[in-house]
């Protein structure tokens, strides 16, 4: 049997970054709020579109290109903390989500969920986020089943572009 190599150069960053972090015992507080505090949407920070109350934004390790996250601009951890408004923003922002993710990828079908703590396997648990997936007959092969790998046929610049264009006004 030959061993395959695939090459995914662009996770040396994060890896060098987070084992840095970890050895340093830095918390760097919220990658959300952050994102959260930043200008207009680019595709340097993979926000496709905010308001007051929500973003939208790329996930930078997807499942499957066009990956979205709809995350509250305020750092809250439960359902139960949104005020109404953001509840509704939220909802608002994860529909328009499904319709831009439909528009970019026309996918046969879309996950939408949310991992509400660690347990649940959230891994920001102090910042609630929504997950909107596009998914295909067929997108699950060998790769995830024996090597434990995603294969990613776009760019996340490729598909923020993809998601900017397709936003619903």
């Amino acid at each position: 049997m030959t061993l395959q190599h695939l090459w995914a150069a662009w996770r040396l960053e994060y890896i060098e970054s987070a084992t840095a972090a970890e050895r340093a015992q830095v918390d760097d507080g919220c990658v959300f709020c952050r994102i959260a505090a930043g200008g207009p949407p680019s595709a340097a920070d993979g926000v496709v579109w905010r308001d007051e109350l929500v973003l939208a934004v790329l996930n930078r390790y997807p499942y499957a290109s066009g990956h979205l996250l709809i995350v509250p601009a305020r750092h809250v951890g439960a359902m139960a903390d949104l005020t109404e408004d953001e509840s509704a923003a939220l909802w608002r922002a994860t529909r328009r989500a499904i319709e831009a993710v439909g528009g970019a990828y026309d996918p046969d079908g879309v996950n939408m969920g949310a991992n509400l703590g660690r347990a649940a396997g959230a891994g920001i648990p102090g910042h609630l986020h929504l997950h909107v997936v596009p998914r295909w007959s067929g997108d699950t092969n060998f790769m995830t089943a024996v090597a434990g790998v995603r294969v990613l046929p776009q760019s996340l610049e490729d598909s923020w572009a993809a998601l900017t264009a397709s936003w619903p006004d």
